[in-house]
Formats: structure tokens, C-alpha cells, sequence
């Protein structure tokens, strides 16, 4: 008998050895993934992060956990889903430059890599490219400083416009400065400026109409998260108008815009993830000298060139990277 329930012990405790080793196991870190903007559109970016994250050898659900957190264009939501990030003792944030500014505003000391197409030194961020300092680093996408270039080539397109509207989301000193570059830039070829700025869809569809009534011949789309975020209603508007548009994220052609020029957000976001793993190695944000994205990506929309009747100039398609049919 004694035998027998020495059997039954051996067994019941066998049984419960996979649980007991489950639960001694060290949980797996946390990478948070913040953007201010909403989730919808935005796979590609987590994507590109998960297989920066994946060249490092993390990979999620294995040795890591990604969790991410998006404000849905509510700034004001930041410190909160910061707060949760930092209860779930996140070992890393990646995160866009407005996420970014709000954990820099939290004083967290959790390390943060941004992605951002603005200047981190102005911005705060980091003390410089090379010595960021703190607990901050990251990839610069540079956007807004392509300003002039990205007019030049939409006047390649529309070279009989006399008046250039430019479209802008909520103020940052990266959409001020592209602005001012802009505006400049017009009024030195002799054209009209019509400026118009959004914080919401209703805004964007008063912009295009007010463009429309001052005769614009074409668009400049501003860089930043908000017009991002608003690419398809965009692009929407300027087809319905019959508007052409230049854009500075390949996203936007791919969806019908006309033209974009900048360096690639997808690439960057890539970059972050090796970051975010160098990190969850042992590396320190202070001593991971601030990137800068060099791919660059000319796209054109040869459709809906065809479809607002333009000619495209020969020398524009010998310098495109990407044309769409």
C-alpha cells in the first residue's frame, strides 16, 4: 500500500514539473512602440520595426514582448499610455518624435529610440548627433529640410501653376521651418502662396476648398505625423480637385498620390528596431550616436499623372527611383 501512494506522489508531482519550470522562467522584456498618430495605415512601420528588432535576434513572443500604443491622433493620451509602458517595466520605447517629446516631458529614464523627421537637437531630445547623452538616441528621416527640392520637382510637373498652396498639420518647429523654406522659395520663382493649416479631416476638406477658390495649380503637402496620418483623405481631395500634389513619403504614392521625395520612414523604422535591440543587449542610448536615414526615394504615380493630363518631363523619369503604373 505504502508502495502505491509512493507511486501516486511521484506522478502527481511529475505532472506538475513543467509548471513549476514555466513559472520560474524570467519574464520576457518589454519594447513599447508609441506613436501619437492612429494605429490604421501604420502596419508597415511596425513591420519594418519588428524586422530591425528580428536582425538583432529578437523576435516577439520568443524573447521579447512588443507592446504597442498608439494615441489615435490625442496628444493628450501620451502620459497615460506612457504610464502603462512604464508599469509593464518596458526595457525600451520606440517611439515617434511627438511620442518622444512626451516621455522627454515624463522624465522617464527608461531608454527611448525615436524615429523622427525633425532636428532632435532642436527639438530637445538629445544633447547632440554623436553624444546624444541620457537615456535618449534614434534615426532622423529628414523631411521638412527637403522642402525646396521637393518644389523644384513639382514644378517640373506643373510648370504653368501661378499659384502654390501649401497644406500643413498643427505646428512644429520642423513644419514651421519647411514652411518658411517654402514660402520663400515661391515667392522668389514670382508665383501666388495660399497657406492653409489642419488639425482635423473637416479642416483638410476647408484647405482643398480654399485652395480651389485661389486658383492653385498645384500642392504642396507638408511633412509631420498629421498629414500622414491623413494621407488618404489627401490624396482623395487633390484626385476629386484635380489638383497635383507633391508629398514627402512614398506612402502616399503608393496610394494614388502624384509624386513623393524624401528619405524612406519605413527604413528608419527599421533602423530604430536595431537600436531597440542593440539595447536589450547591454549598449547604452548615450552612446549610440543619433542616425540618419540615407535612403532616399523619388516615386511617381504615373497614373495619376495620366489621369490630370501631364507631361512628365523626360529628365524627371530618368531621376525617379519608383514609378507606379
Amino acid at each position: 500500500m505504502r508502495r502505491r501512494e509512493f507511486i501516486l506522489a511521484l506522478g502527481s508531482a511529475a505532472a506538475t514539473w513543467p509548471l513549476a519550470a514555466r513559472a520560474q522562467q524570467p519574464a520576457l522584456p518589454v519594447v513599447g512602440f508609441l506613436r501619437s498618430t492612429p494605429s490604421a495605415s501604420f502596419d508597415h512601420l511596425v513591420a519594418a520595426f519588428r524586422q530591425g528588432l528580428s536582425e538583432t535576434g529578437f523576435v516577439d513572443g520568443r524573447n521579447v514582448v512588443i507592446q504597442q500604443r498608439w494615441a489615435e491622433g490625442r496628444d493628450d493620451r501620451l502620459p497615460a499610455l506612457l504610464a502603462d509602458l512604464i508599469s509593464l517595466k518596458a526595457a525600451v520605447i520606440v517611439a515617434n518624435s511627438i511620442g518622444a517629446l512626451a516621455a522627454k516631458a515624463e522624465a522617464t529614464n527608461i531608454p527611448v529610440v525615436f524615429a523622427t523627421g525633425s532636428d532632435p537637437v532642436r527639438d530637445g531630445l538629445v544633447a547632440s548627433l554623436n553624444r546624444p547623452g541620457a537615456n535618449f538616441t534614434g534615426v532622423i528621416f529628414n523631411s521638412g529640410e527637403l522642402g525646396t527640392k521637393r518644389l523644384e520637382l513639382l514644378r517640373q510637373l506643373a510648370p504653368k501653376a501661378t499659384t502654390i498652396a501649401m497644406l500643413v498639420g498643427p505646428s512644429t518647429p520642423e513644419s514651421v521651418a519647411e514652411q518658411t523654406d517654402v514660402q520663400k522659395a515661391v515667392q522668389g520663382f514670382g508665383q501666388q502662396f495660399v497657406l492653409a493649416d489642419a488639425n482635423n479631416r473637416g479642416e483638410i476638406e476647408a484647405a482643398f476648398a480654399k485652395f480651389i477658390e485661389r486658383g492653385a495649380g498645384a500642392l504642396f503637402v507638408g511633412t509631420g505625423a498629421f498629414t500622414n496620418s491623413y494621407r488618404e483623405a489627401i490624396v482623395a481631395l487633390a484626385a476629386r480637385h484635380a489638383i497635383p500634389a507633391m508629398y514627402s513619403l512614398r506612402e502616399f504614392a503608393l496610394i494614388g498620390g502624384l509624386i513623393s521625395y524624401g528619405a524612406s520612414i519605413t527604413d528608419a523604422y527599421r533602423q530604430a528596431g536595431i537600436y531597440a535591440g542593440r539595447i536589450l543587449k547591454g549598449e547604452k542610448p548615450a552612446d549610440l550616436p543619433v542616425m540618419q536615414s540615407t535612403k532616399f526615394e523619388l516615386v511617381l504615380n504615373l497614373k495619376t499623372a495620366k489621369a490630370l493630363g501631364l507631361d512628365v518631363p523626360d529628365r524627371l523619369l530618368a531621376l525617379t527611383d519608383e514609378v507606379i503604373e
